[in-house]
């Protein structure tokens, strides 16, 4: 999945000024004919660490199972155990 979401990133960045001059001009026919990856709605956040697609915190790049794993091993500063 991690190299999926690679590949989609790439294509969305390639495609980015077509995409952009073609909404300009409203030729939504040639806009279709992209590839269905070229649109950054596709895209989905995953964990950098696990690549878990959900319960991804945008603030630290990882997932809240992640994110709890660190906090309790001490390696995020400034996060303490509270009551999970």
């Amino acid at each position: 999945m991690k190299a999926r979401e690679r590949k989609r990133a790439k294509i969305v960045a390639k495609y980015a000024e077509k995409r952009k001059a073609l909404k300009e001009a409203g030729d939504y026919e040639a806009l279709q004919k992209l590839p269905k990856n070229a649109s950054p709605i596709r895209m989905h956040n995953r964990c950098k660490l696990t690549g878990r697609p959900k319960g991804y915190m945008r603030q630290f790049g990882v997932s809240r199972v992640t994110f709890r794993e660190l906090a309790n091993q001490g390696l995020i500063p400034g996060v303490r155990k509270a009551s999970w």
